[in-house]
């Protein structure tokens, strides 16, 4: 079972925020002040925040997932995302392998280089559990959280490539190329994955 979303970040345009105030006001949304905000409207235990920088709508609260399908998407942003992941980005639902890398530009902690599976079904179980872009994610504890979440993910494999500072200094000699020391490590998860998931 999805968990329900309670926190929601999308772009809109200067007459979308117009019209968003207008729609909060008919529906009884007080309104205050927040730092870097056009506004911010609060009922209940729903936020709604708009900010300047983009500018930006911010949805957050218990009632976030109803408050952004039947109003913020179809009165004001024209489109329907939300449960329609796989009309919207099926390339995401099809079978692949997914690798990245942290750590590059760090004076400090290891290069690690990690790839995992995902098909239809993993990819359903992960955005439903509530994993996203790691960008997008601000508390280590939450990142933890997912991590444990997307390690019991059944049908998941993953490979993980941790390079320490020792052995990146010894691969940088080496290779004398980061683009080519991460396509090195990029193989050896590739690889990995392969043994596990043909």
């Amino acid at each position: 079972m999805a968990k329900p979303l309670n926190s929601y970040t999308a772009p809109i345009g200067e007459l979308q925020v117009q019209q968003l105030r207008e729609i909060l006001e008919e529906r009884g949304f007080e309104f205050g002040t927040k730092e870097w905000a056009i506004f911010a409207a609060k009922k209940g235990k729903l936020n709604v925040t708009v900010y300047e920088k983009g500018p930006k709508v911010l949805v957050q609260g218990k009632e976030t997932e109803d408050f952004v399908k039947f109003i913020l998407e179809p009165e004001v942003l024209g489109e329907a995302k939300i449960g329609y992941e796989e009309v919207n980005q099926p390339e995401m639902f099809t079978a692949h392998f997914g690798i990245d890398e942290s750590g590059k530009g760090d004076f400090f902690g290891p290069l690690v280089i990690a790839g995992a599976y995902t098909d239809a079904e993993i990819a359903r179980h992960l955005i439903d559990a509530g994993v996203t872009d790691s960008k997008r994610i601000t508390s280590d504890a939450k990142i933890r959280k997912l991590a444990g979440i997307i390690r019991d993910t059944p049908g998941m494999v993953s490979e993980v490539v941790r390079i320490g500072p020792t052995r990146y200094n010894d691969l940088y000699a080496r290779f004398r190329n980061l683009n080519r020391m991460l396509a090195w490590g990029h193989a050896l998860v590739i690889e990995g994955l392969l043994g596990k998931k043909p």
